[in-house]
């Protein structure tokens, strides 16, 4: 077995960090369920979805303290389903009249320099359990103008009560199972300290197959969002990453149109559809320095979140019998409720 870090503490990335939890968490933390974590050294079972020990003080922190506001704009998704494309595109969707969506790293002097050139969409648009309540019951949201445009990776069962209730948008997305199990994987055996070594495939599908990974089970957590969108259709879009991949033009459009920005009749004859999108996409936003070669203030590289963005990456890793047995998985819990990949 690998020998464990060396290091301090107070050595280690933020992410990875087991303090500063309030009592309340760790009596929690006490009953519930645990594993082994992919990166982390626990994942905990809370409310049927699994969560790093660090993560769960943001989690209740969000629930008990989040206030949503009507207006607000809410991006969910499975973790590696392409949050960081969706982010970019709507943050530069709701922008549009603010900073125009010049896809040059170097824009004129008459142009205003898109914030999307030099930071990372994840700053941008942060997470409420991840980023803004993980360390506060009470952060300062004041700087954002309204709609205020927020993330989460939370299933629908653990969202604040005011989320659910009020009359804030919920825009989710998803993506094909195989492929979020490969980038999954990849993305947290980066992440991990180098002393500790990797994950293997063989290990981590196991564990993702059985539920036992970051907002698993995969299956609940589409299905949730799923389910509540037919309910409420006005309230929350469900997307597929692999529409959004095949018809960007017509994705960002209904996008647009569901959380009420829509785009004129010059904004479609002109350029700012195709603009939006050739800032937002993947390789322009990998090659920016900032995403290189920057952090997030918790530690991970920014390059961490950048891999492919493909459709189908998963053939160039899965065995046959992982293949059917996922598909097996995907067919028993997702198909008779509608949802195909």
């Amino acid at each position: 077995m690998p020998a464990e870090s060396s290091k301090a503490p107070d050595d280690l990335p933020d992410y990875l960090l087991e303090d500063d939890l309030s009592q309340e968490c760790k009596e929690l933390i006490a009953t519930l369920p645990a594993e082994p974590g992919w990166v982390a050294n626990r994942l905990h079972q809370y409310q049927g979805f699994w969560h790093t020990t660090r993560h769960m003080q943001g989690v209740l922190n969000c629930q008990n303290h989040f206030q949503a506001h009507d207006s607000d704009i809410l991006l969910i998704t499975s973790p590696k389903s392409g949050t960081t494309w969706l982010k970019a595109l709507t943050f530069a969707l709701l922008n549009r009249k603010t900073y125009y969506p010049n896809p040059s790293p170097e824009p004129t002097q008459t142009d205003q320099s898109h914030p999307l050139l030099t930071t990372n969409p994840h700053v941008l648009v942060p997470f409420l359990e991840l980023s803004l309540y993980l360390h506060k019951t009470k952060p300062d949201l004041s700087s954002f103008s309204s709609p205020r445009l927020l993330s989460s990776h939370l299933p629908y069962v653990s969202l604040p009560d005011s989320v659910k209730w009020s009359g804030c948008k919920i825009v989710y997305l998803c993506r094909n199972p195989k492929d979020i199990f490969v980038s999954l994987w990849h993305f947290t055996n980066n992440l991990r300290l180098e002393a500790k070594g990797s994950n293997s495939i063989e290990d981590s599908f196991d564990r993702f197959c059985r539920g036992v990974s970051l907002y698993g089970p995969f299956w609940d957590h589409m299905l949730e969002y799923h389910k509540a969108s037919l309910e409420r259709p006005d309230k929350i879009m469900f997307l597929r990453f692999e529409e959004l991949k095949a018809e960007p033009v017509r994705v960002l459009k209904d996008v647009a149109e569901f959380i009420g920005c829509g785009f004129s009749r010059e904004e479609e004859n002109g350029n700012v559809v195709s603009d939006i999108l050739r800032l937002c996409n993947f390789e322009n936003l990998s090659n920016l320095e900032v995403n290189k070669n920057g952090k997030l203030f918790s530690g991970e590289e920014n390059k961490t979140f950048f891999r492919r963005g493909e459709v189908g990456d998963w053939k160039n890793y899965l065995s046959s019998e992982m293949i059917q047995q996922l598909d097996i998985i995907t067919q028993e819990k997702l198909q008779k409720h509608g949802l195909k990949f």
